[in-house]
């Protein structure tokens, strides 16, 4: 006799008793806790496993809680969280589960988590439409990795009512996906095709040209550009069919008269055709190494489409006949981007913000601007493929860093350029974008005035940069807008959970204050060094040297002295501290008339000491004045 109470009681079965559902284990009450605890762990393990994609850590973490009975939760939790991810994580999931099976997690606990999960889809639905059909063909990939047998689906359809979500899971699973032929590689296959979504498209485009060139069929054209069903991504078709035509003269008038129609038609607006000519403007040099005359060419056929009306020229880059700058392509540049990629990678694992300082200091000795905006543009890239968490960890990491806040700009020009290809796999990145533009406001790393300066990059109300700064703005002007972005992503990326940037610079204020007014060098020092956070310690130099500046008192200054004798403070936040002070000199003289003259001779008696390198000047910080500097 089977007594297992991992097996799913059957309503069906002679022996069956309603009572054993109640009262399943006596000591519900006290596991009641437990369980509470191990779906939170759960929680975890999942979300960093679909952050790593390490199955043999999340094998160990799940063996660590030794709560085998309570595993069915987790084979339900792992697949509703995949369902709501990219193919990417769903195939992990798949994978995930194959790993864990009978070694980790037996089979009654993996047949009864999807048990749970088809009773649960009509809950599903409600936030992810597509439930049915993601649902169906998880259960179509357990049977064929042998993880669920294929009776499952007959018995649990016995179980549902008839007008369930549930039932027609199991049907689609059923006749959709293990009826149809050469089922189990069409399954296997489904999910490992989305990480070269961005390469398919390109594929694909280039392909119905080529067909387009041969065959002059434009209402096949037409079909094949509606069936990709990515319009924000039709200035690759105009920039596909410009190298074409330079390629090949003959086929020239052909493409032309098919962008012509295509732009006629509204099939492809007006700023996909200009950012299509403004990509062929920016690539045209390196085309110029296969096409001799490229530029010449290129010229002729911007003339051509402007004649013809299908083109505002005035809205083009200019197309200079000098060759262009590639310092960003050179070798040094290509390595730096590989290099941000694994210290951000390793960041979104770590924590540690420190390390990443340290890893930046190395790589980029001279604080070049352009190698700062690429790791912005990388950082923020990557936070927007993840979960909360590293939204939360990049925007802490961005704030900390205290890049120029030109570099910031820069490194967020970059992002809305390349807007349309990132939203191939992330449809939301206008609404990404504009939230991180936001907060990168609200923690100090930009001032209000610098989404300006974005916007001004680009033109047309239709444009991604237009739509981005619209919807940063509206953050912004919102009731109780600071707090609502810095609480937007939960909080939890700081180095101590639900601390913002605020917090730690009010800390830091009441401390040199208390400090100031009389307080114990030693208990000063220890809250400073408690707050774990050596990257923001700029911070402190600047709120101690305008305090110094205020009242006129030597106090600060000493205890200053003591931090950078004890290596507490380093040379590098020093010349930070310095610098934001320089930069709200001039709100701070409105309050200390002599602000200018102070900050000169402190600057000098720091360089005396050592504090500061004999290099720093006045006048050299590169930053604009930031929003509410002084505060």
């Amino acid at each position: 006799m089977d007594t297992d109470s991992s097996y799913p009681l059957d309503s069906k079965d002679p022996n069956y008793d309603s009572s054993e559902e109640e009262c399943e284990h006596p000591n519900a009450r006290k596991s009641a806790p437990d369980f509470d605890a191990y779906k939170k762990k759960v929680t975890i393990i999942v979300e960093e496993y679909f952050a790593t994609d390490d199955v043999v850590s999340a094998t160990n973490e799940l063996k660590e809680l030794a709560m085998p009975s309570y595993n069915y939760y987790f084979v339900k939790k792992l697949v509703s969280m995949a369902m709501d991810r990219h193919d990417h994580e769903k195939e992990m999931a798949a994978v995930l589960l194959s790993a864990l099976y009978a070694d980790v997690i037996d089979a009654p606990q993996v047949y009864r988590g999807f048990s749970k999960l088809v009773e649960s889809a009509d809950d599903l639905i409600v936030d992810i439409p597509d439930t049915v059909d993601i649902l169906a063909l998880f259960i179509a990939r357990a049977v064929v990795d042998d993880i669920l047998p294929p009776a499952f689906l007959n018995k649990q359809r016995e179980l549902l009512p008839n007008d369930s979500k549930g039932v027609e899971v199991l049907e689609r699973a059923e006749k959709g996906y293990l009826a149809a032929p050469m089922h189990a590689e069409t399954i296997e296959r489904r999910w490992r095709v989305g990480k070269k979504t961005v390469e398919d498209v390109k594929a694909r485009i280039n392909n119905l040209l080529i067909e387009y060139v041969a065959s002059g069929d434009k209402k096949e054209a037409y079909r094949c550009i509606k069936d990709l069903k990515v319009s924000f991504f039709h200035h690759e078709i105009v920039k596909r069919a410009l190298v074409m035509a330079m390629e090949n003269r003959k086929a020239e008038d052909r493409l032309l008269d098919l962008l012509k129609e295509t732009a006629e038609e509204s099939l492809i607006n007006s700023s996909q055709i200009t950012k299509g000519f403004d990509r062929m403007i920016d690539t045209v040099d390196d085309l110029s190494l296969d096409i001799p005359d490229a530029q010449k060419i290129l010229k002729s056929l911007i003339s051509k489409a402007t004649s013809d009306g299908w083109l505002c020229a005035s809205s083009l880059r200019s197309l200079s006949l000098e060759p262009r700058n590639k310092s960003f392509e050179d070798n040094f540049t290509k390595t730096f981007k590989l290099k941000c990629q694994t210290i951000i990678q390793e960041y979104f694992l770590t924590g540690d913000i420190s390390e990443v300082f340290s890893c930046l200091e190395a790589e980029n000795k001279t604080s070049s601007g352009e190698l700062n905006s690429i790791f912005v543009k990388r950082l923020i890239t990557l936070a927007m493929d993840r979960k909360n968490r590293e939204k939360e960890m990049a925007s802490v990491l961005l704030s900390s860093l205290f890049f120029p806040a030109d570099d910031v700009v820069d490194g967020f020009v970059m992002l809305i350029e390349s807007a349309d290809d990132t939203a191939l796999d992330n449809p939301v990145v206008v609404e990404d974008l504009a939230m991180f533009l936001a907060r990168a406001v609200v923690d100090e790393a930009l001032a209000p005035q610098h989404l300006e300066e974005v916007g001004s990059q680009f033109s047309g109300t239709d444009s991604v940069g237009a739509k981005v700064l619209q919807m940063a703005n509206s953050l912004l002007k919102a009731p109780l807008s600071g707090e609502r972005i810095l609480r937007c992503w939960g909080g939890g990326g700081s180095s101590t959970p639900g601390w913002a940037v605020d917090d730690v610079k009010l800390k830091i204020a009441k401390l040199l204050e208390e400090y100031e007014s009389g307080g114990d060098i030693r208990e000063a020092y220890r809250c400073i060094k408690e707050l774990a956070m050596p990257f923001f310690h700029h911070e402190v130099v600047k709120k101690a040297l305008v305090i110094v500046m205020e009242k006129k008192n030597d106090r600060l200054w000493g205890f200053l002295a003591h931090c950078f004798g004890s290596g507490l403070i380093t040379m590098n936040q020093m010349t930070k501290g310095f610098s934001r002070v320089e930069e709200c000199l001039d709100d701070l003289a409105l309050d200390v008339p002599d602000a200018r003259k102070q900050f000169l001779a402190y600057v000098e008696k720091a360089k005396t000491i050592g504090w500061l390198d004999s290099s720093f000047h006045y006048g050299n910080s590169k930053n604009g004045k930031e929003n509410g500097a002084c505060l």
